[in-house]
């Protein structure tokens, strides 16, 4: 049983890699990628191509096109690109006000992003402090669990308790309106054991030339050192100055609020 296991695993990742090399087919040639050619190019039966384009087509990854019976790239692959692209830049441009923050408080300081109902970590900088938070990077989590997903959510969702099934969600519809109403009009939230029994969170949004929230600034460190007094007179200060440099950076002036 083990051996057979093994060889599906095996057979698993194998055509992962493949479908990856037909994407990577289809991004760089021009001609007319028919079944037989990409069968060519991979090594692999038309069969298996033919199986491995349809699950692609499913996704959007890859379309066929009726009049050659050839292949493409789908719509969905060029969003994909584009949110990595966009990913990738945002970082780019994080990352000084990043580690600014990190050193000036010598805290964990992280760049999150909404996705849907979520929030995702996508990068950090971390602090020189031998106790601190857990890893949160790549990690995702309902938006209204912490401080991050709440100040998005605050400030650019301002009608997402009234979908149904996310509100069923919600332990608290009424004290989570409430509380995002606070954070809209102070422009920051502040979270203990959101993310974790003695984590504590501070997040700033990030607006663009529009004014729209793009993703925020956040800090996480453990609460013994998050005081009410180190809070209100450094953390959330330093937070907000780094929100409205990187801000700036988008080319959000406050005349577009």
């Amino acid at each position: 049983m083990k051996t057979v296991k093994r060889e599906r695993e095996a057979y698993s990742v194998q055509a992962v890699i493949k479908a990856i090399e037909l994407l990577e087919i289809l991004s760089s040639d021009q001609e007319h990628a028919t079944v037989p050619i990409l069968a060519s190019r991979l090594g692999l039966s038309r069969n298996k191509v033919f199986r491995l384009v349809a699950t692609l087509e499913a996704k959007g990854l890859v379309e066929r096109s009726e009049e050659s019976n050839s292949f493409h790239l789908g719509i969905q692959a060029f969003e994909m690109a584009q949110h990595i692209l966009k990913s990738a830049s945002l970082i780019r441009m994080a990352y000084p006000v990043m580690e600014e923050l990190a050193r000036k408080l010598d805290e964990a300081v992280y760049i999150t992003v909404a996705n849907n109902d979520e929030v995702l970590f996508l990068d950090m900088v971390d602090c020189l402090q031998q106790v601190k938070a857990v890893d949160m990077v790549g990690k995702r989590f309902p938006f209204f669990t912490n401080a991050a997903g709440k100040v998005i959510k605050s400030l650019s969702s301002p009608d997402i308790l009234s979908r149904g099934r996310r509100r069923r969600e919600i332990p608290d519809p009424e004290a989570l309106e409430r509380e995002l109403q606070e954070i809209r009009s102070r422009g920051f939230a502040v979270d203990f054991n959101g993310l974790g029994d003695g984590v504590c969170a501070v997040a700033v949004a990030i607006r663009d030339y529009a004014g729209k929230v793009v993703c925020a600034l956040t800090l996480l460190a453990p609460s013994f050192r998050m005081l009410h007094e180190r809070l209100e007179q450094e953390v959330i200060p330093c937070m907000l100055e780094g929100a409205a440099t990187l801000s700036l950076k988008f080319g959000y002036t406050r005349a577009c609020a």
